[in-house]
């Protein structure tokens, strides 16, 4: 965990995490504490939502910072999600997401090909 971060996950969630896959090919990182809000969010969707429970719920799993801030990320979750050696970290909000970094930059180059979603239309960039 980068150190900008380390502090405020200490502070905040007494360095305890959960790391769970997302359908878009990442990790999902969360403090313990808002990983509770978000599971609590997943449990009460209906039962036609029942495989993103699994994919959501069913894979996550709980670790911990050790004194220097790094994270243990199980062999399966790495290989769900094809993180090898090289990985990148953003920050989104209330979580992280962890990447394989050739397949973000891949996907990150497909999505920003051709104009913005019409979404944006209202931002001043």
């Amino acid at each position: 965990m980068p150190t900008r971060h380390r502090d405020v996950l200490s502070a905040t969630a007494g360095g305890q995490l959960t790391i769970t896959k997302h359908p878009h090919g990442c990790l999902m990182v969360f403090p313990r504490p808002e990983w509770e809000k978000f599971r609590e969010r997943i449990a009460a969707l209906p039962m036609s939502a029942q495989w993103w429970k699994r994919v959501f719920l069913g894979n996550a799993m709980d670790v911990e910072m050790d004194g220097t801030g790094r994270v243990l990320v199980s062999p399966e979750l790495r290989a769900a999600t094809g993180i090898n050696r090289e990985t990148l970290l953003l920050g989104m909000g209330n979580h992280f997401e962890l990447w394989d970094k050739a397949t973000y930059e891949a996907k990150e180059a497909e999505a920003t090909q051709g104009e913005m979603p019409d979404v944006f239309q209202d931002f001043a960039f």
